[in-house]
């Protein structure tokens, strides 16, 4: 199992564990808190009450354009959803790279 005691993750590392995470039947979602869809991959937009449905143990990785602001409110994410892990993209959408494979 992976250490989810972190604040964020890069794209590279969130690509990685969600592949392991999920081949461990985890589900990982990427949040958009900006109403702005992340061309090439599957993005949910931050709806707390759908995003409260999710399986227990599910983990969040929320971005939002630089990363600073979802870092920022980590701890109001996690006070949200104390059932699933709150992560940061590290970056946010201005340091994805679509073309960015694991």
């Amino acid at each position: 199992m992976l250490d989810y005691d972190v604040d964020e993750w890069t794209q590279e590392e969130y690509l990685r564990n969600k592949q392991a995470l999920e081949s461990q039947g985890v589900k990982v979602l990427l949040i958009d808190t900006i109403l702005n869809p992340i061309e090439g991959t599957e993005t949910v937009v931050y709806a707390p009450p759908l995003l409260k449905n999710e399986p227990a143990g599910s983990v969040f990785v929320f971005y939002c354009d630089t990363g600073k602001s979802t870092k920022e409110r980590l701890k109001e994410f996690r006070t949200k959803f104390p059932n699933h892990v709150c992560i940061s993209l590290r970056g946010g959408r201005g340091y994805w790279r679509k073309n960015l494979r694991v």
